[in-house]
């Protein structure tokens, strides 16, 4: 199987996990001997690259994860077609960065062309998680600010057309019920969410 990752993913998978010592070597680099399950294939970030054996390619973009943490979102499509899968990430805001609002500046041309089918989001914590204490994740108010930026740059009609898949709830007493309950109190521009199950199939 292929591992398509950036470059700072690759290194803490062959430093501290694919490793003798911690586990086994299952990559076909780093730590010998090499068990040759797993291939490392580096991404550069914002360069289109073809994902082996489908039709389908991948374009990288860095995200912010609470310093000096590293994570990813992956533009992936299909004839045509783009889903937008975003990893682990903290507001621009917060984070003192500009790595959404790279991202949503260039997703913006596929909103509008209708190309781009569904954003995978995270929502991690409820509006009520101190700024201190998020770790590079977001809240209903934290995704809605962002939407807002998006809309500016796309069209709030366009933004309309694009499911939102809201993934990595944190589990809490209040939970999923809250943050949906949140997240459509502060939903002004009529946006489309889903809160998937695992096995769900989903259509867009």
């Amino acid at each position: 199987k292929n591992i398509y990752a950036l470059e700072s993913c690759i290194s803490v998978l062959q430093k501290d996990y694919f490793t003798w010592e911690s586990w086994a070597n299952f990559g076909d680099a780093g730590e010998k001997p090499l068990l040759n399950k797993y291939h490392y294939k580096t991404l550069e970030p914002l360069k289109e690259t073809m994902l082996e054996n489908t039709s389908m390619t991948v374009r990288a973009f860095k995200l912010s994860h609470s310093y000096p943490y590293e994570s990813t979102a992956f533009l992936i499509s299909s004839n045509e077609n783009f889903i937008l899968y975003l990893g682990d990430t903290g507001a621009d805001t917060i984070e003192k960065t500009h790595n959404l609002y790279q991202l949503w500046q260039y997703c913006s041309p596929l909103i509008k062309t209708k190309k781009l089918k569904a954003i995978f989001i995270e929502v991690s914590f409820d509006n009520g998680q101190p700024e201190k204490l998020l770790f590079g994740h977001l809240t209903p108010h934290l995704l809605m600010s962002e939407m807002n930026v998006l809309s500016n740059l796309c069209g709030s009609e366009n933004l309309k057309d694009v499911t939102f898949v809201i993934t990595h709830i944190k589990p809490s007493e209040r939970g999923e019920q809250l943050i949906k309950q949140e997240l459509q109190n502060e939903n002004k521009q009529g946006l489309k969410f889903i809160f998937p199950r695992q096995g769900q199939l989903l259509h867009f």
